[in-house]
């Protein structure tokens, strides 16, 4: 891309989940000569949605990225996922652009992701533009859906082209301020042609002019002024006002059309030049200089030092990591050598790739506001800012979104475990919102993500990528066991004798519940010398061994204190060991006079649901035995925040999923630990114990 800075434009296209990204964007790609037939997701022949998991999902699981020319400019496009399972990856991506292009339908208008893409943007200060998608299709209601952005999104947005007709009846758009129309082929061509506005469109044309130039008056005080004393704006003055006023965030302009059909993408990309931000425009990148943690800027020259930021991973069993990054400063050359100034060592790369959804084409240069790709580089992940070594500058890190739904993975071939631990890292690179651990108490390989299909695809591409095959199930539940009860006195003997030395020890507890989270707690308050204080340690190590299996059904004990005051020892037969074995069972035996209890981890839960599904999922959540804390509305959605014990809510995701229609969304983290109600305790204990022995 040689052409100026100015006439770059790099953004992200987001939206909820089935909008329509995909296909808008494979539209802008025919439109502008890159490819000869426009590639649809429904079909397979797409060629931003072409791994295997998205192609028979038909979802964008990961984001693509691809190029094209469109008159004198150069645009870089991100199509990013807008299912909830795979926001994480399109949060990562927005770092790496200027602007936002947000796809809402025109049947559904916003939806739950649609705000949570659009709190992204907000996040990273986007300037946006929106298109409604879907115009052709039945029940398509302009502008009810730019009355439900307005309550939602913004009170900012204003609409620049309008639709001529609806559904079947759809045809073409009005140019809001130069107003004129345009009929729009309907043979996927994209082929405009001028017509005149019609009689019925005139009224509508006019208020929705004088709305549009209200809208770009406030934005700028010199038009403002002319504005309320009545002069007339001139065009010239209308369009750079238009377009200032969206670079700052005051005016978000609408248009329509349909994706699938190539209807109105021409006007669109005329808009995306017209209103979005080149790098220039975007300023100065903020970072930090790693030597002195002093505030560094790097402008958008080219002629200035290289500084370039990670915004994506890709693992490739065959050519090894492949590095999506952005150029903020400087001109990136192949088989050169920078500085990973996040980790502070030295990387050396080949070519630079340019992609093009799937395939890859090497460049010669990149400059700042191109995304490029290099490979195997040895140390970076997503992320991380790679600079000219005589001028270094670290870019401040992307924050990871939490995960929220853990699965236990177990391998499907026996053998297989190292396996399965360096295929996930080599996933976890590509993808951060994936943690792994290993459950000591549960003795679980636990997989965390975003949600039951983000496992499942990863756990896919890991069978296609490193042909390692796992199940996937419900993780258990790590219970605990405290008491409730303090008891005095407690008295074992241990005492052996089988020919030769015997065993002997005898010690005296007293033990009492502590606070909850307090932990455990041993007190040495021996007096007088019945026990010989070399045996304390053996003592508390016994405690220690028999705490990690308490007496209801095996679980750890926790929350507890024993004070150790007193015991009897024998000058030849007493050891550590018998000591240790005799504080074991000393503890055992007091427990179970001490009320022993069932203690069950609590997640706090946050669901975000539209207003009509609020009933069923608050009923849900007591039916769970859940706590409900409160509630708060946003625009149309409530969110319910609760307290719901964790074997209620293993399989929330897709509960939740078939209650709201897919419209619900939830994140999910540890709370605390909370005693099993006694009516429950008994049947649980029962049913695990059984468990135990299958």
């Amino acid at each position: 891309m040689s052409k100026g800075i100015e006439n770059l434009r790099t953004l992200g296209i987001i939206a909820h989940g089935g909008a329509g990204k995909t296909s808008l964007a494979e539209a802008m790609l025919f439109t502008a000569g890159v490819t000869t037939r426009q590639g649809k997701t429904n079909d397979g022949t797409s060629i931003l949605d072409y791994e295997p998991e998205e192609v028979s999902r038909q979802i964008t699981i990961s984001s693509a990225f691809c190029s094209l020319h469109w008159k004198n400019a150069a645009i870089t496009l991100v199509d990013t996922p807008g299912d909830f399972n795979f926001l994480a990856d399109t949060r990562t991506s927005l770092h790496g652009v200027d602007g936002a292009l947000v796809v809402i339908d025109a049947i559904d208008g916003v939806k739950v992701q649609t705000e949570k893409v659009w709190q992204f943007a907000d996040e990273m200060s986007l300037p946006r533009l929106i298109f409604i998608n879907k115009m052709d299709r039945e029940r398509a209601d302009f502008q009810k859906v730019v009355d439900d952005i307005r309550e939602t999104l913004s009170d900012k947005v204003v609409p620049v082209y309008l639709p001529i007709g609806a559904a079947e009846t759809f045809s073409g758009l009005v140019d809001v301020l130069e107003q004129k129309a345009y009929q729009v082929e309907a043979d996927g061509s994209g082929k405009v042609k001028e017509i005149p506005v019609s009689g019925a469109m005139k009224d509508l044309l006019e208020s929705a002019r004088e709305q549009l130039i209200e809208r770009i008056a406030e934005a700028d005080d010199h038009l403002l002024e002319k504005y309320l004393e009545g002069e007339e704006l001139s065009a010239t003055e209308l369009q750079t006002g238009l377009r200032s006023g969206c670079l700052a965030g005051a005016i978000v302009p609408v248009a329509c059309g349909s994706a699938l059909r190539n209807m109105g993408v021409q006007l669109l990309l005329d808009l995306m030049m017209q209103c979005l931000p080149s790098p220039l425009d975007r300023g100065e990148k903020a970072g930090v200089s790693p030597k002195d943690k002093k505030e560094e800027n790097r402008k958008p020259d080219p002629d200035g030092p290289v500084s370039a930021q990670v915004i994506k991973t890709v693992s490739d069993p065959y050519a090894g990591r492949l590095s999506i990054l952005r150029v903020f400063s400087g001109t990136l050359k192949p088989d050169s050598t920078l500085l990973n100034a996040t980790k502070r060592v030295k990387e050396r790369f080949g070519p630079l790739l340019l992609m093009q959804g799937k395939n890859q084409k090497s460049i010669e240069s990149a400059g700042p506001g191109q995304i490029v790709a290099v490979a195997k580089l040895k140390e970076t992940l997503t992320g991380d800012t790679l600079c000219d070594e005589k001028n270094p500058i670290v870019y401040p890190a992307l924050k990871t979104m939490e995960p929220i739904v853990s699965m236990a993975v177990q391998p499907k071939a026996r053998g297989d475990e190292e396996k399965i631990f360096s295929s996930l890292a080599r996933l976890m690179e590509e993808d951060s919102t994936l943690r792994v651990q290993r459950n000591e108490q549960t003795k679980e390989t636990i997989l965390s993500g975003m949600g039951e299909i983000h496992i499942e695809a990863s756990m896919e591409k890991m069978r296609r990528k490193f042909g390692v095959e796992v199940t996937l199930s419900p993780p258990k539940v790590p219970y605990l066991e405290t008491v409730k009860k303090p008891v005095k006195g407690v008295i074992y003997r241990h005492k052996k004798q089988t020919g030769g030395r015997g065993q002997f020890a005898e010690v005296h507890f007293d033990i009492a519940p502590q606070e909850r989270g307090k932990g455990y707690e041993f007190e040495n308050a021996l007096v007088g010398m019945n026990v010989p204080r070399n045996f304390v340690p053996a003592v508390e190590k016994g405690i220690a061994e028999a705490m990690n299996t308490g007496v209801l059904a095996g679980f750890p004990v926790v929350d507890f204190k024993i004070r150790f005051y007193d015991g009897k020892s024998h000058e030849v037969d007493s050891s550590e060991m018998a000591f240790k074995i005799a504080a074991s069972m000393c503890f055992k035996k007091g427990m179970a006079d001490a009320q022993p209890v069932l203690l069950e981890p609590i997640m706090e839960v946050e669901v975000i649901v539209p207003d009509e599904f609020m009933g069923a999922v608050v009923g849900d959540l007591n039916s769970r035995r859940g706590k409900v804390l409160g509630m708060d509305s946003k625009g149309k959605n409530q969110i319910v925040k609760a307290l719901v014990p964790m074997v209620e809510v293993l399989k929330y995701a897709p509960d939740l999923r078939s209650m709201t229609g897919g419209r619900g969304m939830f994140t999910m983290k540890h709370s605390h630990y909370e005693e099993v109600p006694a009516h429950l305790q008994e049947s649980l204990i029962a049913k695990l114990q059984q468990k135990k022995e299958e």
